[in-house]
């Protein structure tokens, strides 16, 4: 009866006991969730009750599984299997935490600065981001060491590990050169501000916001919704534009190629009319002047502004848009034209016929015929 009983009391112990204790302790996270509107750490720290209770009792039962007399054959196994569970168990618990911190340091200096340094929060996005994916690593790294280490056979080889260290270092390093190479581009991406998760930028051409940034790649969303990924050693090794940098105010061109009787003055009134009714226009300047001619055709070009990439892409598609609508229907002499009106032949050439059908000169009958 009794090798019946103590094995029930102690598993059974160890399983109340933890669910006692991990609801006290979720009960008391919420009440303090609940009184502290301002700081979202105890509801971040909730997320972290199922690693929790599994450390509390797999510790539980690591202490007095020899008690409970069950399985005396398998004891160094169950002993070695639980040893495991528990390092594995406080890993994800040490992560869920640290994550909880970050997160909450991170959105009280989000909120402090939200409306006044958006480019600085977007800095420290992309740092809190991958500082809690290094964590992540060494915690699964030292956690992985450790479980190795409950092996007795690990143990005795682990002279003979470090006096190799240094050899294997060199081989490892030479052959994860690239990998290596990754990342310590994505920490200098990282500390270094050079690119940030939001920052639009223009990489082999193409047009995007960074969505995603790791230790060892970068994801860029187009604005045609496709995703370019490439490795962040791209970006320390090669030019890139990052219409973010400092500011994200922008000034936009709009170019036409017009008639030289174009109405510019109106032309300035129209503009300046069509941007007081754009919303995305921030107000700050505009401009329309000629910046080029031809024999038939000359350039007007229009500056605009606007608060960010984004915007900047609307007022210029709304202004070219808007503009050759109104040429068409109030000014449409001021549309470029094809010439088709008859050549003027040089002094001393009236002989030639000016209206020829097929374009070539020819003389007339008379002086044909005199000719011959």
């Amino acid at each position: 009866m009794e090798n019946i009983l103590r094995p029930l009391i102690v598993v059974g112990g160890s399983v109340v006991l933890t669910l006692v204790i991990g609801w006290a302790t979720d009960l008391l996270l919420r009440k303090a969730d609940d009184r502290n509107h301002d700081t979202p750490l105890w509801g971040l720290l909730r997320r972290g009750r199922i690693p929790y209770q599994l450390v509390l009792c797999t510790a539980l039962l690591r202490g007095s599984y020899v008690e409970a007399g069950l399985f005396p054959s398998h004891r160094a196994g169950i002993g070695r299997t639980l040893s495991l569970v528990l390092i594995g168990s406080a890993a994800w618990l040490v992560i869920r935490i640290a994550s909880a911190v970050v997160e909450t340091s991170y959105t009280r200096y989000a909120n402090a600065r939200a409306g006044r340094d958006p480019a600085r929060v977007r800095r420290v996005r992309t740092q809190v981001t991958l500082i809690m994916r290094v964590v992540a690593a060494v915690v699964g790294v030292v956690a992985g060491a450790s479980m190795l280490l409950t092996f007795p056979d690990m143990r005795t080889a682990g002279a003979s590990l470090l006096a190799s260290a240094g050899v294997l270092g060199i081989v490892a390093g030479i052959a994860a050169q690239s990998t290596l190479g990754n990342l310590f581009a994505g920490l200098q991406i990282a500390f270094g501000d050079m690119v940030r998760i939001g920052d639009t930028v223009v990489v082999d051409g193409e047009w995007g916001t960074v969505e995603e940034i790791t230790l060892t790649f970068l994801t860029v969303r187009t604005w045609d919704e496709r995703r370019i990924t490439m490795p962040v050693s791209y970006f320390t090794s090669k030019p890139f534009e990052n219409w973010s940098r400092g500011t994200p105010q922008m000034t936009g061109i709009v170019y036409w190629h017009l008639d030289h009787a174009a109405p510019l003055d109106a032309m300035r009134d129209k503009l300046r009319d069509i941007l007081r009714t754009c919303p995305a226009w921030d107000g700050r300047a505009y401009d329309l002047t000629v910046t080029d001619t031809t024999p038939t055709t000359m350039q007007v070009r229009a500056l605009v502004t606007a608060k960010d990439a984004d915007d900047i892409w609307t007022v210029r598609v709304t202004v070219r848009e808007q503009i050759i609508r109104w040429l068409a229907e109030a000014h449409p002499y001021a549309l470029p034209r094809v010439a088709v009106g008859d050549a003027f032949p040089p002094p001393g050439h009236d002989g030639l016929r000016r209206s020829s059908p097929d374009g070539a000169a020819r003389r007339l009958p008379e002086q044909s015929r005199q000719g011959r």
